[in-house]
């Protein structure tokens, strides 16, 4: 009985670490492979206002939880383009897709 309480608490306690902000956007993406998942997750936990973000990369789609009384998506566009990426219709900074390996160029 012990062990079934115990798991369900903890189940509960990892669910509810989950951040969610206040609102959500859904973002096309021209990530190609995993290191441009990392690469574009990784900045947007430095973005000030994102609860959490997560890319599917079959669909090229990052879904952002975000608190919109700190970020907005215009602001998770501008911080995507800028590690090289399009967001929407939103361009790559070029000089951040340079930077990038040839695995997470885009087709041409």
């Amino acid at each position: 009985m012990k062990s079934v309480f115990l798991t369900g608490f903890l189940s509960a306690l990892l669910l509810g670490c989950t951040p969610k902000g206040d609102a959500e956007v859904v973002i096309k993406t021209s990530a190609v492979c995993d290191m441009c998942k990392n690469t574009i997750e990784k900045k947007l936990k430095d973005v000030e206002g994102i609860a959490s973000a997560n890319l599917n990369v079959d669909t090229k789609e990052i879904t952002v939880s975000y608190f919109s009384a700190k970020t907005s998506p215009e602001k998770i566009r501008k911080a995507i383009a800028e590690v090289g990426y399009d967001a929407d219709d939103v361009k790559a900074v070029p000089e951040a897709y340079e930077k990038l390996e040839e695995c997470c160029k885009k087709e041409k």
